[in-house]
C-alpha cells in the first residue's frame, strides 16, 4: 500500500489549492468505494474526497455487475465531488474522456462508460449521485457526485473476471480483458492513479460550469464505436455516429438517426 500512499500525497498536494477541503483516503480493503461514499452522503453532504482501495470485496459495475479486484492487479477508487451543473447529461462520458486521455494514447472510450485498450475492456466507470436534505426543496443545491473507477493494471486471470449479477440476464464477454501494464510495462496502481486523479477533478469542474458540449470533440477522438455496427439492447441494429451535445449516442438505423440516452450497446461481430 506504500505505493498508493506516496502517490496519494502528490494528488492531495496538487488539488488542495483548488479544493481546500479535499482529502485522499487509502484503505487496504473495503466492500465498495462507491458504496462507502454513498453511505457517507446519506449521513450528510461530505467534502470532496478521493477514496482508494487496494481491493474491493463487493465492487459494483454498471447494470448491477460485480467488479472484482486484487491488490496490485487493479486500481479501484471513487471520487466524491459536490456539484450543481445546469444539466447532468454527459457526466459519465466526461469522466471516461478524462481517464482515457490521461491513461495512455491507445486507450479508447466505448459509450457510455467502458475504457477499451486494443479492442478489449480495460476498465469501467460507475457514476452515482446523492442529495442531502436541503436539495429536496432546492433543485439548485449541490449534490454529491460519486465517480467509481475500476481499471485493470494486470490482465485479469479467468477466475477473477467481472461476473454479471444474478438475474441480470447479462453474459460475460468472450473477449479477454486488457491490462494497462501491457502498454505501460511495470506501471503500478499508484502511478496510474496519479496519472488520472487531478485531471479527473479538473474535468468534472469544467463540466459543472459548461456542460458536455465542450467535451464533444474530445470524445470524438476517443470514440471506440465511431462508424461501427452496433446492436442495442432492444435488438435494433445500426451504425454508431458519435454523440450529440448532451452525450447521447447517435445510431443510424437505416430508417433514420436514433438518439440513445440509456441502453446497453454491444459491437456486433463482423
Amino acid at each position: 500500500m506504500s505505493s498508493l500512499l506516496a502517490h496519494a500525497e502528490n494528488i492531495w498536494q496538487a488539488l488542495v489549492p483548488r479544493l481546500p477541503s479535499f482529502t485522499v483516503e487509502v484503505l487496504p480493503e473495503i466492500d465498495s468505494t462507491n458504496s462507502e461514499l454513498m453511505r457517507r452522503a446519506r449521513e450528510g453532504l461530505p467534502e470532496p474526497v478521493l477514496l482508494v482501495a487496494e481491493s474491493q470485496t463487493a465492487g459494483r459495475g454498471r447494470l448491477g455487475r460485480d467488479w472484482h479486484s486484487r491488490p496490485g492487479h487493479s486500481l479501484t477508487f471513487s471520487l466524491g465531488l459536490p456539484m450543481a451543473p445546469a444539466s447532468w447529461s454527459g457526466l459519465s462520458l466526461v469522466a471516461g474522456i478524462s481517464l482515457a486521455e490521461h491513461l495512455h494514447p491507445e486507450v479508447r472510450l466505448k459509450w457510455p462508460n467502458d475504457l477499451w485498450l486494443q479492442e478489449r475492456k480495460l476498465g469501467g466507470i460507475l457514476v452515482e449521485t446523492a442529495s442531502h436534505s436541503g436539495a429536496v426543496t432546492d433543485p439548485t443545491a449541490r449534490r454529491l457526485v460519486v465517480v467509481g473507477v475500476g481499471i485493470n493494471i494486470r490482465r485479469p486471470e479467468a477466475a477473477a473476471l467481472a461476473a454479471p449479477a444474478a438475474g441480470s440476464g447479462a453474459t460475460v464477454s468472450p473477449v479477454p480483458p486488457a491490462g494497462l501494464a501491457e502498454v505501460l510495462v511495470g506501471v503500478t496502481a499508484g502511478e496510474a492513479l496519479e496519472r488520472v486523479a487531478a485531471a479527473l477533478v479538473e474535468d468534472l469542474l469544467r463540466f459543472e460550469s459548461g456542460g458536455f458540449a465542450g467535451f464533444r470533440q474530445r470524445f470524438s477522438r476517443l470514440d471506440a464505436l465511431a462508424g461501427r455496427a452496433v446492436r442495442l439492447s432492444d435488438g435494433t441494429d445500426g451504425q454508431a455516429r458519435g454523440v450529440d451535445d448532451e452525450g447521447a449516442l447517435l445510431v443510424d438505423t437505416g430508417s433514420g438517426l436514433r438518439r440513445v440516452t440509456s441502453s446497453e450497446v454491444s459491437v456486433r461481430p463482423c
